[in-house]
């Protein structure tokens, strides 16, 4: 393990101990890619050649396809976040071959995605359609901008963005399907129960340390799910 890793990780089990968790200590570490391809094997071909550096035809009707999308970044010093982003198929806007661009519609007022970008402007893209098992995957730079003429043809239900992340590709890529099919993720008759998860009020009053009863954030989260899906 390098330095950096090695600092992190004792940060991280320290962090551990002080809350009573004992922390994991691995015992075999990968630290090369050699490691890598005599674990995993070497690509097939297709596998190896199938990055292309822009959104063809292929790409193109996928991403016109997917309402769902999860977008990846990073700020400067590395923290990551993980974002998803939902509309009616076609949100996403692929404004030429090398250029996408995804509305911001009203949520959790954090703009990490967008704190992320100007700090780092590297992002990554994973656009799901239901009932496929593939994704399309999308790497590339983004910026921030409030273009009027293309944030009026991203409205919804009359509501106008007022951001929009324009993304420069420099990488897409079609998804095999195995991990759909190992989720089980298209096929409700092998879904797993949900009782006993913690609904999203729970989680709130419990890690924002809230004094509102979870009853009162509960109604306020149906009411905003039901009735402002595009209202601040």
């Amino acid at each position: 393990m390098n330095g950096t890793y090695d600092a992190d990780f004792v940060r991280s089990c320290h962090h551990l101990s002080m809350r009573g968790d004992e922390p994991y200590l691995p015992e075999r570490v990968v630290t090369t890619s050699e490691e890598i391809t005599e674990t995993l094997g070497e690509q097939a071909e297709a596998q190896a050649n199938k990055v292309i550096d822009h959104v063809d035809a292929h790409c193109r009707a996928w991403i016109e396809r997917s309402p769902f999308v999860v977008i990846s970044s990073a700020s400067a010093g590395g923290e990551m976040d993980v974002s998803p982003k939902g509309d009616p198929a076609g949100f996403v806007r692929v404004l030429d071959s090398k250029t996408l661009a995804i509305p911001d519609r009203p949520g959790n007022h954090r703009g990490d995605t967008f704190r992320n970008v100007l700090e780092n402007p590297h992002v990554g893209l994973m656009f799901v359609v239901p009932n496929r098992r593939e994704v399309v995957r999308v790497s590339g730079t983004a910026l921030i901008v409030k273009d009027e003429a293309l944030l009026e043809s991203m409205a919804v239900n009359g509501k106008t963005p007022t951001l929009a992340l324009v993304v420069r590709v420099q990488e897409a890529m079609f998804h095999c399907g195995k991990s759909m099919i190992r989720s089980n993720m298209w096929q409700p008759e092998r879904w797993g129960s949900v009782e006993g998860l913690p609904t999203y009020a729970e989680a709130l009053v419990e890690h924002g340390d809230l004094d509102t009863p979870v009853d009162e954030i509960e109604q306020r989260t149906a009411f905003n799910e039901t009735y402002r899906l595009y209202d601040d």
